[in-house]
């Protein structure tokens, strides 16, 4: 077989090779979306596969991470095995990939690249969701705290251990880029370029979507864990506007059908602005390359101003009626008592982190090995080691 792209012939033996998927997206993604083959590749050098590109085979170590299958069994908000519908980290970054791709193909932008950002985003999240994050940065508080985007690195750098020729995934430096949410990102993409502030469009979609999906699947999950009513969803305009859309649409729907097309709706409004009004500011900006992207003073990925103010009030009001609420507060409390419980006897007793945690000691220093093994852990796992210690607890107070 023959393919031809970008004037050049280039034969294989029945399917696509690396170098065609490459030729492909120079010529079909926008001049300003990070291809693949431009890559400014990984840490410790690899051989390129024959016919998966960089962002491909990144995706591929992220998905067969065992911190991926562990975002299962660990809370998004309400507490994992509560309910067997409500979402989990892992459900959550599913969910994240897929408004990514929708967003990044609308834009002609790489669609492999912001998906894999999206499916690492949580891997750094500890146990029993922001509660338990917030409990860990408390814990870790004279120690250099933690932050769940900076442990999404440390998880894909150092702490994955797949691969006999170097610690961690050794992602392309795109994907880490992406995982750099909330800082600044002070490497340069060209050698002698200033400092920049802004990552690939692809980084920003993901880090939008994350916002698109916990906004509109929280109320969901809300409603089905029976602690948002009727009443106080009519309270915020997101719901409130699409209520009315769904209502004029299918006048005989009735729940639960109605609250499904309800958030569907959400998602569509949502990502419908973010498509549009992204492409009138990558159009202003006049960028042409994914370099020019990231010399850029501010994201060039966002929502419409009157969505951004929505979205403001929607976070206020989650934060007030489901966050905060007591159902929630209550049992996300006890969980995190249990997890200082559980970090505080390692502290005491660091040979019960067992022997790959404990040789990290002498270079990461016993409080992060610890925060490490902690954040690793999933709701279900720490709640057993928190019994198990007490019961060793028990057990020596009676000696």
């Amino acid at each position: 077989m023959t393919a031809k792209s970008d004037g050049a012939d280039m034969s294989s033996p029945g399917w696509k090779t690396r170098e065609q998927m490459e030729a492909d997206e120079r010529h079909v993604l926008a001049p300003f979306a990070q291809k693949s083959g431009e890559s400014r590749g990984r840490k410790f050098p690899e051989t390129r596969h024959a016919y998966r590109t960089e962002f491909q085979r990144d995706r591929a170590r992220i998905i067969h991470a065992r911190a991926f299958r562990r975002l299962e069994y660990k809370t998004q908000v309400f507490l994992n095995g509560t309910g067997d519908h409500l979402r989990t980290r892992l459900t959550h970054s599913i969910e994240v990939a897929s408004i990514s791709r929708t967003i990044a193909r609308a834009l002609a932008l790489n669609e492999d690249l912001a998906e894999a950002i999206a499916l690492a985003h949580d891997l750094g999240h500890s146990p029993f969701g922001h509660s338990g994050e917030e409990m860990l940065a408390e814990c870790m508080r004279e120690h250099g705290g933690f932050e769940h985007n900076r442990q999404s690195l440390r998880v894909v750098e150092l702490l994955e251990n797949a691969y006999p020729g170097f610690p961690g995934l050794n992602l392309t430096f795109e994907v880490c880029e992406g995982l750099q949410k909330h800082q600044a990102f002070y490497d340069p993409p060209n050698q002698g370029d200033a400092n920049y502030r802004c990552a690939s469009l692809e980084a920003q979609i993901a880090n939008l979507a994350d916002e698109i999906t916990y906004y509109s699947h929280d109320l969901d999950d809300a409603v089905d864990f029976e602690i948002l009513s009727a009443s106080q969803l009519e309270d915020a305009a997101v719901w409130r506007r699409s209520h009315e859309s769904v209502t004029a649409r299918y006048p005989s729907a009735r729940e639960p059908e109605l609250r499904k097309l309800i958030i569907r709706d959400i998602i569509d409004v949502q990502v419908s602005d973010v498509i549009t009004a992204s492409a009138a500011a990558i159009a202003k900006a006049g960028v042409e390359s994914a370099d020019q992207v990231r010399q850029q003073p501010l994201p060039l990925i966002s929502s419409s101003e009157e969505l951004l103010t929505a979205n403001r009030e929607l976070r206020r009001f989650l934060y007030q009626n489901v966050y905060y609420h007591p159902r929630v507060a209550e049992v996300n409390r006890r969980a995190c008592e249990m997890l200082r419980t559980v970090f505080e006897a390692y502290v005491l007793a660091p040979d019960r982190l067992g022997d790959v945690a404990t040789k990290r000691i002498e270079s990461e220093g016993l409080h992060r090995t610890i925060c490490d093994y902690i954040a690793g852990m999933t709701d279900r796992y720490l709640l057993e080691e928190h019994a198990r210690l007490a019961g060793t607890t028990s057990e020596a107070s009676t000696r």
